[in-house]
């Protein structure tokens, strides 16, 4: 009978000890299309002032976004962190998103966040053109994204097809453009020999080398050379001159999945609006804050001195007909 009651204490001490005590933080797990090199240390300072430890899951924007979908009520997803707005959109359009509070979204502008409040921006970034400046100079470059299609550029381009910024790109450029004339522009490019690399840091890289001339990026990839390597690597960003739909300007942001019921993903995505998360965009990762008061990286040129097309980020959300495309066209 001792015995008996020794192993029963016993199994009731291991049970108190497995379950969480209350007020314990609790796990958070993060679905992150964001790379790790970009955001784990930021996610590390997280934990470092919450004791809420991450658990990320890294990938495509796309993929993770097609995965909380397949997993449906299984997923084990708490907080959904984009690299850019038309994931986003399409998951709240799925409404696997849930609303966030109206003091979170209020800290952000309203044309970086979803209309239906279930998605919120935390960093800027610009598209793109890096250009080899052993090479070229502004000057050489054309006056539009759609001047890439002219024969002079064949063998000269980079793209990244599968990375969620690129295709988010192509869904602006078929909101501006319309289907067709986008689906001509992406011919044009495939026509043009354009090289296939697995992200954007591939392209910077590739450029860098000579491989390329120029490449289709987010604006915050180069600066990131710059400080590794210093001011003599062999690439900069060039800017459209007009109002071109190259300078679309879009968000990285974050949503709690609707079937999250941990209130540390609550508190990640405010995390990720705090000062510090958001001086870290803008000094480690040369991104743009979203939250007022913090300023921007004086390497950045303003986002008010890039003339952007008229895009509304809420609109970004018709991924799968982007993919269609890009499969069709064979870049997929």
């Amino acid at each position: 009978m001792r015995h008996t009651f020794v192993l029963l204490a016993l199994v009731v001490l291991m049970a108190v000890a497995a379950s969480p005590i209350q007020g314990q933080p609790a796990a958070v797990t993060v679905y992150s299309g964001r790379s790790r090199e970009l955001v784990g240390p930021l996610l590390d300072r997280f934990t470092a002032s919450t004791g809420i430890q991450v658990r990320v899951r890294y990938g495509e924007t796309a993929e993770l976004a097609a995965t909380i979908m397949e997993e449906g009520p299984n997923s084990p997803a708490d907080v959904y962190f984009a690299q850019d707005a038309g994931a986003l959109g399409a998951l709240s359009f799925a409404r696997r998103l849930r609303p966030l509070p109206q003091e979170v979204l209020s800290r952000v502008d309203p044309r970086f966040r979803s209309t239906d409040g279930t998605w919120v921006g935390v960093s800027g970034r610009a598209r793109v053109v890096v250009y080899n400046t052993r090479r070229l100079s502004p000057r050489d470059l054309p006056t539009s994204i759609a001047g890439f299609t002219q024969p002079k550029w064949r063998g000269r381009i980079g793209w990244a097809p599968t990375n969620g910024s690129f295709q988010a790109h192509v869904t602006a450029l078929r909101l501006l453009w319309g289907n067709e004339r986008t689906r001509q522009w992406l011919l044009g490019i495939k026509a043009n020999g354009a090289r296939a690399y697995r992200n954007n840091t591939a392209i910077v890289a590739a450029i860098g080398a000579g491989e390329i001339d120029v490449g289709f990026v987010n604006h915050y990839y180069l600066f990131a050379f710059l400080k590794e390597r210093g001011e003599a690597f062999p690439a900069r960003n060039y800017y459209f001159p007009g109002t071109d739909a190259g300078n679309l300007i879009n968000v990285a942001g974050a949503g709690i999945v609707d079937t999250s019921r941990n209130p540390a993903a609550q508190r990640l995505v405010e995390f990720l609006l705090s000062t510090d998360a958001q001086r870290y965009f803008a000094s480690e990762t040369f991104e743009y804050p979203l939250v007022s008061g913090v300023p921007v990286n004086p390497l950045l040129l303003p986002l008010a001195q890039i003339k952007n097309p008229k895009v509304d980020l809420n609109h970004l959300q018709a991924l799968e007909e982007t993919l269609k495309l890009l499969r069709e066209t064979g870049i997929l």
